[in-house]
């Protein structure tokens, strides 16, 4: 249910942690701040359904990654939210995992949009990302078979792989196996895809869909 949405803030400025409680507070309906600290320890203190709202920075040169890293691992659902407003760091975040990367510079609607989205299990993809999607164009591909494309397609347009297999009158055991060797492919190329999401910025890069076909 939206209104049973919970998250936690880790970042290493009070008054960004202090201006994201408020947008959340003020959210219709509300989504309940339960921690908040600059450490990303703190994101354990959580129930494990919380969306995490991580910033990359947070006090040293090397951005947050490991623990973008340790957190989608563990199953949580973060969104990354960041001064950085380069392509690269936008969608290697993706890539790990995270759910939605916004820069600071989106505002309240769109981060409340996105928590509510990762508390789905959702992507959610704001302006800057949108335009990092659009103009990525890696050269390394996956030889993907017609059907897994067919099957990569289909499964970003449903909502579950159920329907998918209904769609493509395949078993739901089929659509699990297309999906796996599609993500081994990747993973065998250095360019993994553990989520739902990391497929879809995967399949914007490599031309597979376009934006108007999510």
């Amino acid at each position: 249910m939206a209104d049973d949405v919970t998250a936690v803030v880790v970042d290493d400025h009070p008054v960004v942690r202090a201006g994201v409680a408020h947008w959340l507070s003020t959210a219709q309906p509300p989504i309940a701040l339960v921690a908040s600290g600059e450490d990303p320890e703190v994101a354990w203190t959580a129930p494990a359904e919380s969306v995490v709202v991580l910033d990359l920075h947070l006090g040293g040169a090397a951005p947050a990654m490991p623990a973008l890293r340790r957190l989608v691992e563990a199953g949580r659902k973060v969104v990354v939210y960041s001064m950085r407003a380069d392509d690269d760091t936008a969608l290697q975040c993706l890539e790990i995992g995270a759910l939605s990367y916004l820069t600071k510079s989106e505002g309240a609607d769109h981060l409340v949009q996105a928590v509510r989205a990762a508390a789905a299990g959702q992507s959610y993809t704001p302006p800057a990302l949108a335009g990092a999607l659009a103009g990525d164009r890696s050269e390394t591909r996956p030889a993907l078979s017609p059907r897994e494309t067919e099957v990569l397609v289909e499964w970003f347009q449903s909502e579950s792989k159920e329907f998918v297999a209904q769609r493509l009158n395949i078993t739901l055991s089929t659509v699990n196996s297309h999906l796996e060797r599609i993500r081994v492919k990747y993973a065998a190329i250095g360019r993994q895809a553990p989520t739902k999401a990391a497929l879809v910025a995967r399949a914007i890069q490599d031309g597979l869909i376009g934006l108007d076909d999510l």
